[in-house]
């Protein structure tokens, strides 16, 4: 078996360990996810359709609200403490959730649904950019290259595994009682976290023995200020790089799934074709992206480097996007979702975080969550209020998505641009450069 991971995914013998281990870390976080997601979708749907645009508002300034206690964490302690702090902080909501759901009158769960409803979509973005956040602190450049795609495949696998325990098991223990599940993952997460500090700080005393040690101490405090996510974001081109990079990311998406929306609306189907249709889209691009993530990912960095994966997805979207501006229908819908979404997870995700491998600790846990959490549901806001006044201008189904198309060629140019810094960087790391500094790589 190591033998045959080794061929296809270039996974080096003294790696093996701590990739299989991060793969479940990642399986961890993403089932304890997708466990509540449904959870949190049938609470939003609860609410009011009509309230969802404020439950994103809503999730937004939470986004803002958790990102100082968070970075004050990583200032304080090392990397071993802050993030089963975090982490277990997230427990205690899920168990007072739990009671919640379970105790108090019905009445009262519309309020308690959307509350779970900004929990859980500011609970998904926050550890996963955590998980993401420790590896690039634990790899470097080229290893990232080589091993976010297969960690990747983790992940996914914990999203199939997380959607098939709630089918299964809703009937039985009740939607309040996944809640539990969820928690009880998430607490193996934190485990499993401790035996991968317990790996690198082994596989650096190696390191250290042949003399190639690492430039820092990975279980070190990090220091530094609060509001140094966002400051470093601020005046770091780099890092305002990578934000645009996901701003144009989910304004795309968002447009898409408004899209989704008229066209499937429009095809005059029955409700449960409609979630047949769901349902086989979500199926094609889960087997597809751990496909790509097993056997492509790796071999895609490499032979196109990381300026060429972060524009795959991009050049597909501006194909993708002026099919449906010139010939809008089911077909071309579902062929675009698919490899738009499976060509994110298993490529775009993966070569957006090699792009942290080359900044400060610092930036990878404090810009990096500020990046994915606020910048993120900031795209989602721009894309949700930007559909309707395009609309009010008289611009159909084709006109947004012709639209959303020089957008994604905006989009390709800048993920371009990102991966040729990176290489730069990463090179002038390879031949001995300081450490960078936070918040002015590439300044």
């Amino acid at each position: 078996m190591r033998a045959l991971l080794r061929r296809l995914t270039k996974i080096e013998p003294a790696e093996m360990r701590a990739t299989l281990w991060s793969c479940a870390y990642f399986f961890c976080i993403l089932c304890a996810y997708y466990i509540i997601r449904p959870i949190r979708d049938e609470a939003g749907v609860a609410g009011g359709i009509r309230n969802l645009p404020w439950l994103f508002t809503g999730t937004m300034v939470a986004m803002l609200l958790v990102n100082p206690p968070f970075a004050a964490l990583v200032a304080r302690l090392p990397r071993t403490r802050f993030i089963p702090i975090a982490y277990r902080f997230f427990i205690l909501n899920l168990v007072i959730f739990w009671a919640l759901f379970t105790w108090l009158p019905a009445d009262s769960r519309v309020w308690i649904g959307r509350a779970f409803y900004i929990w859980t979509s500011v609970f998904n973005l926050f550890v996963v950019s955590v998980f993401w956040g420790f590896m690039a602190d634990a790899f470097d450049s080229a290893q990232g290259k080589r091993l976010f795609g297969f960690i990747g495949v983790g992940g996914t696998l914990g999203g199939i595994v997380g959607s098939a325990i709630t089918a299964s098991l809703v009937t039985q223990v009740g939607s309040a009682g996944l809640l539990l599940v969820s928690a009880v993952l998430l607490e193996l997460s934190v485990f499993v976290v401790g035996r991968l500090s317990a790996i690198f700080t082994t596989l650096r005393a190696t390191a250290a023995e042949r003399g190639v040690a690492p430039s820092h101490d990975s279980n070190a405090v990090i220091g530094g200020g609060i509001w140094d996510g966002i400051t470093h974001v601020a005046r770091s081109p780099y890092l305002l790089g990578i934000s645009a990079y996901m701003l144009l990311y989910t304004i795309g998406s968002t447009f898409l799934y408004f899209q989704q929306a008229a066209i499937v609306d429009a095809s005059r189907t029955t409700p449960e074709a409609q979630t047949q249709l769901f349902a086989q889209i979500d199926l094609s691009v889960n087997v597809l992206t751990v496909l790509v993530q097993a056997f492509l990912t790796a071999r895609i960095m490499m032979w196109l480097g990381v300026a060429g994966a972060l524009a795959i997805v991009p050049a597909i979207s501006v194909m993708g996007f002026l099919g449906l501006g010139f010939a809008p229908s089911i077909t071309m819908l579902v062929a675009f979702l698919v490899l738009r979404r499976a060509g994110n997870f298993a490529v775009a995700r993966p070569s957006r975080e090699v792009l942290y491998t080359v900044v400060s600790r610092e930036d990878k846990f404090k810009a990096k969550s500020f990046i994915d959490t606020f910048v993120y549901r900031f795209g989602d806001q721009v894309g949700a209020w930007a559909n309707p006044l395009l609309a009010a201008f008289g611009l159909g189904m084709a006109g947004v998505a012709l639209v959303a198309a020089p957008l994604a060629g905006l989009w390709l140019m800048v993920g371009f641009w990102l991966g040729k810094r990176q290489a730069s960087l990463a090179h002038a790391a390879d031949d001995g450069g300081e450490q960078p500094r936070p918040g002015v790589v590439a300044a």
